[in-house]
């Protein structure tokens, strides 16, 4: 099996999550993680969504992932709060297509069930299990450490179908 770096982004408007992982078999190695600030709230929407693209690019032009993974917007009791994150992850995804990266996306229930084995998981559950997966001294913040979990989450997924025709190659060979 091939090494494949992985960016995770957890999206927000106000603030962007990301994670980088090398993942070579089962093997997970912490790269890099932070935030993009999308900058002051009195800014308008374009110039807040323009600066998370350029974030977004700025930090797979530092890393060059391979693949990438972003967490599903959920919905919101506010919807012009759904809204927005939905724009800003549409300026994240853009960013990401833009430099030609398969992207998944997963639903915060299923990066919590991935990391921590409970979709009802707590932020600090996540950010330990993270900082215990890739054997860090101390947890990323939490908007580092859920981009992080997406990262995980995807290179989890990734391997299954691997896995699955590997165990479906071994069965056609026993009979």
């Amino acid at each position: 099996m091939a090494l494949t770096r992985w960016i995770g982004i957890d999206p927000g408007l106000r603030t962007t999550g990301f994670g980088v992982i090398d993942v070579d078999g089962q093997k997970l190695t912490y790269i890099a993680s932070g935030t993009i600030e999308s900058g002051d709230p009195a800014k308008g929407l374009p110039e807040r969504l323009g600066a998370l693209y350029a974030g977004v690019k700025e930090v797979l032009e530092t890393y060059h992932p391979q693949a990438a993974a972003i967490e599903e917007v959920f919905l919101n009791v506010n919807p012009r709060s759904t809204l927005m994150l939905g724009q800003a992850r549409g300026a994240v995804i853009a960013a990401l297509v833009s430099e030609k990266l398969p992207v998944a996306e997963y639903s915060a229930l299923r990066v919590k069930q991935s990391i921590v084995g409970t979709g009802r998981a707590t932020k600090p559950q996540v950010q330990e299990m993270v900082k215990r997966l890739l054997r860090l001294n101390r947890a990323p913040g939490t908007d580092a450490s859920d981009a992080l979990g997406v990262a995980i989450c995807a290179a989890h997924h990734a391997q299954m179908p691997q896995a699955l025709s590997a165990a479906l190659t071994l069965t056609k060979r026993s009979k």
